[in-house]
């Protein structure tokens, strides 16, 4: 379940090893700003929530119990951030411009030189703020994480066959938008 490395590096930091921890975050670092991109739609939010969950793993990493791996454990972590965002966002009813320029998706990808992607993937986000937050959530997880139904179920704790149904109803809307936005 848990990679033996990752193991030994909560260890190291549980005893007290500051290197240990900074260890753990330059690696999970990218892969928890990128599912926050997602899940928010803009950079400074998932800047924001990205740190928050930094936090949060320095303080809590004590309570991983090694019953499921340590992503699956982040990836709980950095969606019940994410969502707790987006209540907070919305019940504080703050009207944010985005920043034309943070709405590229960040990956290990090239893709800022490339305008068709770039204006692809600009299309793309807008599309998954305009769908139900439990049918973005699993979207992103299956889509862009490419993880199984069961993995979804046990960071989110929903049964498969209800994430199936949010996944089908999201592609579904996701697929229609998407040819609006051409």
């Amino acid at each position: 379940m848990i990679f033996e490395r990752e193991k030994i590096l909560i260890e190291e930091f549980l005893a007290g090893s500051e290197l240990a921890f900074n260890e753990l975050a330059r690696k999970y670092q990218p892969v928890i700003y990128a599912h926050c991109r997602r899940m928010l739609g803009n950079h400074m939010d998932a800047d924001e929530v990205t740190q928050e969950v930094l936090i949060v793993l320095y303080n809590k990493l004590n309570t991983f119990q090694f019953k499921s791996s340590l992503s699956t454990w982040i990836y709980r972590v950095t969606t019940t951030r994410s969502l707790n965002f987006i209540k907070k966002k919305s019940l504080r009813k703050f009207l944010f411009l985005d920043d034309d320029e943070a709405r590229v998706l960040h990956s290990g990808d090239d893709v800022a030189n490339d305008y068709e992607n770039k204006t692809r993937l600009e299309n793309l986000d807008k599309v998954l703020q305009k769908i139900p937050v439990k049918q973005r959530e699993v979207f992103i997880l299956r889509h862009f994480e490419e993880l199984t139904y069961e993995e979804i179920s046990e960071i989110t704790g929903k049964s498969t066959g209800g994430l199936k149904a949010n996944y089908f109803h999201a592609l579904k809307k996701v697929t229609e938008l998407m040819e609006d936005e051409k």
